[in-house]
């Protein structure tokens, strides 16, 4: 048998399963479970429903063969027309199955975390952050995600030198995971009285929210402080020392959270950050120890890469690391990025062919 066509029914079984176990109380009543297997399902039903089609557009081909040896010369030219309309429509789900049977990255189905930092420019560097994270806003609210911001320093120009907020819904990380690395504006600042344009960037840093079996924080590895909270955040924050300060130890990484509404919802988002920061360091470390090559970039967040220009004179935006160019700044800016994400996808996809990762 197809070798296709035994992932497909292994596809199809778990999903029909995955309906069964959704249906039960024990399942219905923990809403982590619950909430894992429907992000399962979510992942696998694209490649369940072409596996219908599939076998929708073969049992008419097969119907339509038998009606061609009728007698009625109608029948046969009707059959033919149907058959014909099935194998050209087969042909075109071939390519469509080869590609949803790459394997999918692991982390792909998870919600995720973006950071998003003013860097070269100053103010309006900062600006841009703002502007950034206003793209991603419409941008997941486009998919149906919820935005949740959980860390801020907002910039007194305007925007933010610094923001962290998480991306929650099917396919999150997927649909994100490219934008870590530098993003270049080029255009003329609100500041700027001659009218030259300006070159600033912001950084993104995007981390999958990783599951608590997915990373292991020792407890004696963390120092957790308190202190009170400063700048914009409500003056109900100001009073009490309700902002919390976490660092690993073992790599550095610190995390300082003061939006929420008291110390224990700080102390949780805190949390999450920082199990998302370390997830990632050792990722990475553990790829650096293996002398891992990665043949592309794209997705893996070099900090330091210039990904994206965003140039406001041309309206025209640019992704370096596959030569798109779009002369639609406007739309993108409004978070219509479906164009770029679903050419990164399918880069992606093109990559794991090329190196055989069927």
């Amino acid at each position: 048998m197809d070798a296709r066509i035994v992932k497909l029914q292994e596809i199809e079984n778990r999903f029909q399963e995955i309906n069964e176990l959704m249906l039960k109380d024990e399942i219905v009543s923990d809403v982590k479970k619950y909430t894992k297997l429907s992000k399962e399902q979510a992942s696998l039903k694209a490649a369940y429903d072409a596996y219908q089609d599939l076998k929708k557009y073969q049992q008419i081909i097969a119907d339509g063969e038998e009606m061609l040896k009728d007698e009625d010369e109608e029948i046969r030219s009707m059959a033919e027309m149907e058959v014909n309309d099935a194998r050209e429509k087969l042909e075109k789900l071939d390519e469509r199955i080869e590609e949803l049977l790459l394997p999918r990255d692991p982390e792909d189905s998870y919600d995720c975390l973006v950071e998003i930092r003013g860097a070269a420019g100053g103010d309006e560097g900062n600006i841009f952050a703002g502007d950034l994270f206003r793209m991603y806003s419409y941008y997941a609210d486009s998919l149906g995600y919820k935005v949740e911001v959980m860390e801020s320093s907002e910039s007194e120009a305007g925007g933010y030198a610094l923001i962290s907020f998480a991306v929650k819904g099917n396919d999150a990380y997927r649909h994100f995971k490219f934008e870590s690395g530098a993003h270049r504006v080029q255009r003329v600042p609100k500041t700027e009285t001659q009218g030259r344009v300006h070159t600033s960037t912001a950084t993104v840093i995007v981390f999958p929210d990783v599951e608590d079996e997915d990373v292991e924080i020792n407890e004696a590895d963390l120092e957790i402080e308190t202190h009170r909270a400063s700048g914009a955040g409500g003056q109900h924050i100001n009073k009490t020392d309700s902002a919390v300060r976490i660092v690993h130890k073992p790599t550095g990484i610190t995390v300082n959270c003061q939006d929420g509404r008291n110390q224990i919802a700080n102390k949780e988002t805190a949390m999450r950050i920082i199990k998302a920061r370390v997830y990632d360091y050792y990722k990475q470390q553990k790829l650096e120890e293996e002398g891992a090559i990665r043949l592309s970039k794209i997705g893996r967040g070099d900090r330091s890469e210039k990904i994206r220009t965003y140039n406001y004179p041309q309206n025209r935006v640019s992704d370096h690391r596959i030569g798109l160019t779009i002369n639609q700044l406007d739309r993108i800016m409004e978070g219509k990025l479906d164009d770029i994400v679903n050419a990164l996808l399918e880069n992606e996809a093109k990559e794991k062919l090329l190196n055989g990762n069927l």
